[in-house]
């Protein structure tokens, strides 16, 4: 743009400059050229255009330039940056997103696991660059942090405060392309903070491989702290108590004492969301009506609560429920009115028109009563959803015998067949705590049942899907009337279809086991009828549920004596001499970068830290499939406790799970100082550790960078720095403007460098005659924001006024005047200029911008030109 007027006079006094010495440009510093070098190098252009893996020539030779340290014989990083805001980019501009990459070779000599830390703190925190919430990625077995002062380190991301972020691993091995879980040691009876009335354990494996078990108090009042986690692994509560800590209907991290508003029932069963294997359901109550509750187990915390049914109806009352079942997408339970209540997934939101008909007698039903116990229990087959009723006399509106009913969730109405619930024990003094299903001999489920107490020996009534009368397991008829029996655990496998009952009191005594064999329509061959647990709390352990684990085959049982135990559920042993770990392998998941090419193959799984003749091999067995259960064919486990994957495609097979099912012969493999382990490998690239950043806003962010520092059993080190130059944008660009002047002075002082003139854009007419010497003023001019560098004017008609210049910087809100001479061999003269110029943070090879041209005339006696 044009400008006519002199700048104004609060910028500082123009330095003025003859052609006479040039000014040189500023010298770039050794080091700026070092790190336009290592850019070049390590500035990922996103992906397709990455820098490759540890040993190629350009990481390598970064590395080496910018002193990343790390010997020849320890482990090593390497730093490499991709911009995720326009991938192949080969510079940053304010507000791009760069995802930092750290590539760690653990060079551990041997096998041996060791600790491993990777510290990566983040250069200009909040300043040039921010960190993106959410987008730490480490690779599977390592454990992230977060830190806002650089030194202490937390478990919570803190957003856009980080400093600095880390991993760690606390069983790194060389290579670092494996999985490594813990072989779970015999899980010793452990009396712990299970609670008095724990009931059913609900077994979990967090994302580190840590087995928990985790309980609910039964029949608690609201306010009453009720749910417990206890680690398997470790033997002790899990982290994060105190436990027993309260349920609430609010979302959140639970809290603690007794401070909660969710009350549970008699009889629970519980639901791991299918999408989602943290998320447990379980039926609760509250002060004003009855509903489901979400608990994230791997939070420890509260996912909401969702309301089924009020309480205070008159003449029956939804004081409390049983439940859970899953049916589809829905969740039902049963409340003391005998309707069937149902929420639907993944929305968890209540069923269109629950809740449905009655479909049992109302037990403990009576207005008034809030958080009275439903007395029965629920299961369900195929499409139809089953309870059991005990409607004593204290309590219920219409006291009577047990019964069974049926609700059909395709008709959301009662079951063909059952338009009346059928009885299940003679008068209102029996009683029950259960509805467990019923199988053939192929272990196809075709009934229901419920056992009562009362009587001279437990009674058992089992009906058919159609309602006719299905003969029942001949177990529980051996235990007398006076022994309390709840659901059992039903387990499938290669071998048949067994149910485990829980019994105590009357001729259960202090705790038992009752075993089934649905195949065998017969008691369990070699389980004991009934079998005592001895060695767990002397046999005090009052079962009243167990949870059945896959992988270690082991029964996990839990009672009213507050312990928690393990049983073999071939012989009932307790504690079970079975050990095992799952764990799934994805390569791709120790990646981060975008690129592609990381994997080569899979290698092997194998037990480590174990004395393999401590192992029944006969017995144990490593399974390989797809994560969703798919066999892959893989060779058995090995004599030497290994087996070869080498034969599975990682492009057919892009994951993998490997679980180890073991038989245990003896123990003391498993001791605080000795951690057997089941470790899964593939051979490819090393590992990587990402996340990103925000380039800061301002215009003096002109680069970022990044390094990270390791330590291992080797030592410490160092990552190469990598440095990402920031593009100035639009708003980032110095505004230089240029304004030529000639002299209208007769006297040549008035016209030399910093004389006052006049200057003006045309000279006085006849001022030169016809011929002479005209005096220019160039004034360039930088109004800002930031500084200008390498600027030379360009004056096409007078070359020495582009030589006075030469090249100089030109700080924001500062001119500088050129002075420069030339003699008119005819006249008028027309003289333009314009200057280029770069922004000072501009990285190398930027192309100069030229400013709008500026002229001014010399003229004649006449001066026919226009003025300009």
């Amino acid at each position: 743009m044009l400008n006519s007027q002199r700048p104004p006079d609060r910028k500082p006094h123009p330095t003025p400059e003859r052609a006479t010495a040039p000014t040189p440009g500023p010298t770039r510093p050794l080091r700026a050229a070092l790190a336009a070098a290592l850019t070049t190098a390590l500035l990922l252009l996103g992906p397709g255009g990455l820098v490759p893996a540890s040993g190629r020539a350009a990481a390598d030779t970064a590395a080496a330039a910018d002193t990343g340290s790390g010997s020849a014989s320890g482990s090593t990083l390497v730093k490499s940056v991709q911009n995720a805001t326009h991938p192949g980019a080969a510079t940053a501009e304010h507000g791009d997103t760069l995802n930092w990459t750290v590539q760690y070779d653990n060079r551990t000599p041997g096998d041996a696991a060791a600790p491993a830390t990777v510290t990566d703190p983040i250069a200009g925190a909040g300043a040039g660059q921010s960190y993106l919430p959410g987008s730490l990625q480490v690779p599977p077995g390592w454990t992230p942090s977060w830190s806002t002062d650089g030194t202490t380190f937390g478990p919570a991301d803190t957003g856009a405060a980080t400093v600095a972020v880390r991993a760690e691993n606390p069983v790194a091995r060389a290579g670092g392309t494996e999985v490594s879980p813990l072989l779970l040691a015999p899980v010793q009876p452990t009396a712990q903070a299970t609670g008095g009335d724990g009931y059913t354990p609900v077994i979990y494996r967090t994302p580190t491989g840590e087995v928990q078990a985790w309980s609910i108090y039964h029949h608690a009042g609201p306010t009453v702290a009720k749910v417990v986690c206890s680690s398997l692994t470790t033997g002790q509560p899990c982290t994060g108590g105190p436990w027993p800590r309260p349920l609430n209907t609010a979302a959140g991290p639970l809290g603690t004492g007794n401070t909660g508003d969710l009350g549970s029932p008699l009889t629970s069963k519980y639901v791991i969301d299918p999408g989602q294997s943290n998320l447990l359901y379980y039926p609760a109550d509250t002060a004003t009506g009855v509903g489901i509750g979400c608990l994230d187990l791997a939070a420890h915390a509260n996912c909401g609560f969702t309301a089924l049914a009020a309480n205070g109806t008159s003449p029956s009352s939804a004081n409390n429920l049983a439940g859970l079942a899953k049916v589809g997408d829905n969740l039902y339970a049963v409340a003391n009115t005998g309707q069937v209540l149902c929420m639907a997934l993944p929305a968890r939101t209540p069923c269109a028109g629950q809740p449905y008909a009655p479909v049992v007698a109302a037990n403990h039903d009576l207005p008034g009563n809030p958080g009275a116990l439903y007395q029965g229990g629920l299961t369900a087959v195929g499409d139809k959803v089953f309870a059991s009723s005990a409607p004593q006399g204290s309590g219920s509106t219409v006291p009577g015998a047990p019964v069974l009913g049926c609700f059909d969730t395709s008709t959301n109405a009662v079951c063909a067949g059952w338009s009346t619930p059928h009885p299940a024990g003679p008068s209102s003094a029996y009683y029950t705590y259960d509805a467990f299903t019923a199988y053939d001999t192929a272990g196809h489920p075709d009934g229901v049942c419920t056992s009562t107490v009362g009587g001279a020996n437990v009674l058992t009534t089992c009906y058919a899907l159609d309602g006719s009368p299905l003969a029942a397991p001949s177990i529980l008829a051996t235990l007398s009337g006076a022994t309390l029996t709840f659901d059992p655990e039903t387990v499938s496998t290669d071998s048949g279809t067994r149910s485990y009952f829980p019994a105590w009191g009357g001729s259960g005594g202090s705790g038992v086991t009752l075993c089934y064999d649905w195949t065998a329509a017969a008691p369990c061959a070699g389980f004991p009828l009934p079998a005592g647990h001895p060695s767990a709390n002397g046999g005090t352990t009052r079962d009243y549920g167990y949870s059945y684990d896959s992988t270690t085959r082991c029964l996990i049982g839990l009672g009213d004596a507050g312990v928690l135990f393990s049983m073999d559920p071939t012989t009932a042993a307790s504690p079970c001499l079975h050990s095992g770990a799952t764990v799934t392998l994805k390569p791709a998941s120790f990646y981060c970068d975008g690129g592609s090419g990381h994997v080569q193959s899979y290698t092997r799984a194998r037990l480590t830290d174990l004395d393999l003749t401590h192992l029944d091999l006969a017995a144990s067995r490593v399974l390989v499939t797809d994560p969703d259960g798919t066999p892959v064919a893989t060779p058995g486990l090995a004599s030497d406790g290994t087996v070869d994957l080498s034969g599975v495609d990682p492009a057919a097979h892009p994951a993998l799970t490997v679980t180890a099912q073991l038989v245990l012969t003896a123990t003391g493999d498993f001791t605080a100082t000795n951690h057997p382990m089941l470790v899964v490998e593939y051979r490819g690239d090393a590992p990587q550790i990402c996340f990103r950043t925000t380039v800061a806003a301002s215009c003096t962010t002109t680069s970022v960078s990044n390094t990270a520092t390791g330590t291992d059993s080797t030592g410490t080190f160092t990552s190469n720095t990598v440095t990402a130059p920031v593009a100035p944008g639009t708003g980032c660009q110095p505004k230089v403007s240029v304004e030529k002047e000639i002299c209208g002075s007769l006297n040549s002082h008035d016209c030399a460098p910093g004389g006052p003139g006049p200057w003006a854009k045309t000279s006085p007419v006849g001022l030169l005659g016809l011929l002479g010497t005209a005096h220019w003023r160039i004034t360039v001019t930088n109004a800002g924001p930031v500084d200008a560098a390498t600027v030379t004017v360009n004056d096409p008609s007078t070359p020495a006024c582009r030589s006075a210049a030469g090249t100089f910087a030109l700080a924001a809100g500062s001119s500088r005047q050129v002075y420069c001479d030339s003699l008119l061999l005819a006249l008028p003269v027309k003289n333009t200029a314009s200057a280029s110029f770069v922004a000072a943070n501009a990285p190398a090879g930027t192309v100069p911008t030229t400013t709008a041209p500026s002229a001014a005339v010399a003229c004649s006696l006449l001066c026919l030109l226009a003025v300009p």
